[in-house]
């Protein structure tokens, strides 16, 4: 039989992954060739897993089921802010106990202020393709906490010297860790481990002559679902008109023009791909059928097919088998439209060559015909 904690445990990620495939099949959109860059955005964030209160009695006795619900603003790739509630307002959320295993629990919920700071989007810039993300977690707020009626009744035999009852407000402070594990473009898989100082007061019970603070540490599984718009294609920068003033200029005698310099046709053709592409994308085939056009309309050039790997992402051996796999798709298309494999010349740079600036269009197939 399994214990109240794994079972609400494995229903809960039942149902994060059916949440999940749900949001990704509503948000799913092919790969633009185009940049895509970040876009300021409010989230949502749910989560569920379990808490261990602090204390003298076995690390079993003080567990107990955790949850938290967040709104929040991501700001820019590396820091947001949000406004979180964690706890357990409907069971035992914090336990305490003494040596001999005698506990006692409480209810509580604890409203706190975060803001989490994206390492890696910090050190490697924004990706919308990036998987995992690791980030670091601050916060502060008040943990209000009730039904401490148990713990009064140990107070009978035991001795609670910092026994409450009603409602208590406690200043609370958190720090730790959370890593976030993209599946589609708004929907995140979170993970995180936090740890909680609070007051004295919190489990009752306080050292004689050494007033430390209280710990809880949660560890928690959960999901973030970006809300809006959170990229955008980066849009070229438009260059401002500049004014020439007109001068006029003393006519000059007609220069003798040399004899005309016959210069062969060429044509380039840019094929780009989506990540962990080789097929040709269904978007880029009207440039292979204009590429197919010029060289039966000159049958004298010849093609050099070249594939790109990018460098951002995979490592070179990965980045070469699809820098291969790019161009030699293009060249078999253009055998099968009829155009003679001894004049196609194919090579791979995989990513030890980076045609472009922007990192994602170097995924990509450059055929040069002349």
């Amino acid at each position: 039989m399994l214990n109240p904690l794994k079972k609400n445990v494995m229903r809960f990620s039942r149902f994060i992954l059916a949440a999940v495939l749900a949001m990704c099949g509503l948000t799913a959109q092919a790969q633009e060739a185009a940049p895509v860059q970040f876009h300021p955005h409010p989230f949502l964030q749910l989560q569920a897993g379990g808490a261990y209160t602090l204390g003298e009695a076995d690390f079993n006795k003080l567990l107990s089921l955790s949850g938290g619900i967040a709104v929040g603003y991501q700001f820019s790739p590396a820091w947001a802010l949000r406004l979180s509630a964690s706890g357990n307002p409907f069971g035992t959320a914090g336990k305490g106990g003494f040596k001999d295993n005698t506990t006692w629990g409480w209810k509580y919920i604890a409203p706190t202020l975060d803001v989490k700071f994206n390492l890696v989007d910090a050190i490697k810039g924004y990706s919308p393709t990036r998987v995992f993300s690791f980030n670091i977690i601050a916060g502060v707020g008040a943990n209000i906490a009730w039904g401490n009626d148990k713990a009064a009744q140990v107070s009978k035999t035991m001795y609670l010297n910092e026994l409450w009852d009603g409602t208590k407000v406690l200043p609370v402070g958190r720090a730790g860790v959370g890593f976030d594990f993209r599946v589609c473009r708004r929907v995140s898989l979170t993970t995180e481990f936090l740890a909680n100082a609070t007051s004295e007061k919190f489990n009752s019970k306080a050292r004689t002559n050494d007033k430390n603070p209280d710990w809880y540490f949660t560890g928690m599984l959960g999901l973030r679902i970006g809300l809006g718009k959170v990229d955008q294609v980066a849009e070229a920068p438009v260059a401002e008109p500049t004014f020439i003033p007109y001068v006029a200029e003393e006519p000059k005698p007609e220069p003798v023009k040399p004899p005309v310099k016959v210069v062969p046709p060429t044509h380039r053709t840019e094929v780009f791909y989506a990540i962990r592409q080789t097929e040709l994308p269904s978007d880029q085939q009207q440039k292979i059928a204009q590429l197919v056009e010029f060289l039966k309309k000159h049958p004298e050039t010849r093609v050099e097919v070249t594939g790109y790997a990018d460098a951002g992402t995979g490592n070179p051996k990965i980045n070469m088998m699809y820098a291969k796999g790019r161009a030699e798709n293009v060249a078999k298309a253009l055998t099968a439209a009829g155009i003679d494999a001894a004049r196609i010349t194919v090579d791979a740079k995989g990513d030890t060559v980076q045609p472009f600036a922007e990192n994602d269009m170097n995924r990509v197939t450059i055929a040069i015909a002349e």
